[in-house]
């Protein structure tokens, strides 16, 4: 693969990202990193560094990876390398610590790789945990709980307006302010969205309402009737203003049977997608929403058994 393609291959990462790796001299980097090549190494070419010489990211922002995805990716690895270098520091002692590429990393140590191709970078405790956050919050796999923390780290640690959070991520100030208000949900709340039960619409529409026992008392509601966003909203105006009457009254939500909601939610635990299952005298339809391309091929490769 020529540099040119790896060049463009890194500039793809994102917008912000770019900025975050100042190349320096040795000499103006952090205590605790220590040149351990030629100055060239830090240059736009990778080198291959052993697997096992790298420590993970202390500064990791992710709680959650799928193993089935990380075999995935390992699987695409054996088969064609990695393609996109991992960003790494030097630390002492001859070791390097990771700054972005964890799961390429962790893929590639799954296979049995010796090395993996990688980008040297000479950075402080500050910047690894700036890049590290950033490069997390461009990706789109994140769930909005991972994305709520990772934004209140750059408020909270590098003193960063919500304006500069979204310039450096690319996105917009108005869902960088959303974001962040997931972290007023009780904490019950916050651990239903993080496993896709509640979705971001439906976390937003509960924010709405005052005092943590009454939001986590509507949660619990909107998960019992499998209640849509729009429902949520509806259901939290109705207890905000129970004096008025909406112009277009719902239809009133079907009871659930116990049995057809224990298999619901054991299908969004086994899918790890929103299920909704319509069922009538024993006959009916099982609804499976997927928010992604890659989610829908994940579904089609479970169901037919590959």
């Amino acid at each position: 693969m020529s540099t040119a393609t790896n060049d463009s291959r890194r500039r793809a990462l994102g917008k912000g990202l770019d900025s975050l790796l100042p190349r320096v001299p040795a000499q103006a980097a952090a205590p605790v990193a220590k040149p351990v090549e030629k100055k060239e190494d830090e240059g736009g070419t990778p080198r291959e560094i052993p697997v096992e010489l790298i420590d993970r990211n202390p500064f990791q922002t992710r709680t959650n990876m799928n193993e089935e995805q990380l075999m995935e990716l390992a699987t695409s690895i054996a088969a064609n390398g990695v393609v996109q270098p991992i960003l790494v520091r030097p630390l002492a002692h001859g070791r390097y610590q990771l700054i972005a590429g964890e799961r390429r990393w962790r893929a590639s140590k799954k296979i049995g790789k010796k090395t993996i191709p990688a980008f040297l970078r000479q950075v402080s405790d500050e910047q690894a945990m700036e890049i590290t956050i950033v490069e997390n919050l461009q990706r789109a796999d994140l769930n909005p709980m991972e994305q709520a923390r990772a934004f209140e780290r750059l408020s909270r640690e590098f003193h960063m307006t919500q304006e500069q959070m979204a310039q450096r991520t690319g996105k917009d100030r108005a869902s960088v302010s959303n974001f962040l208000r997931l972290l007023k949900l009780p904490a019950s709340v916050q651990d239903r969205v993080e496993k896709g039960i509640l979705s971001f619409g439906h976390a937003r529409a509960l924010l709405a309402l005052d005092g943590a026992e009454e939001i986590e008392k509507a949660a619990q509601k909107v998960v019992a009737l499998s209640l849509s966003v729009r429902q949520t909203e509806n259901f939290v105006q109705g207890q905000i203003h129970p004096e008025k009457k909406l112009k277009k009254e719902e239809k009133p939500a079907p009871v659930v049977d116990p049995n057809v909601r224990e298999a619901q939610l054991q299908l969004q635990r086994a899918l790890g997608m929103k299920v909704s299952i319509e069922d009538k005298n024993g006959r009916g339809r099982v609804i499976i929403e997927y928010a992604r391309l890659e989610d829908f091929d994940k579904l089609v490769e479970q169901l037919a058994g590959e």
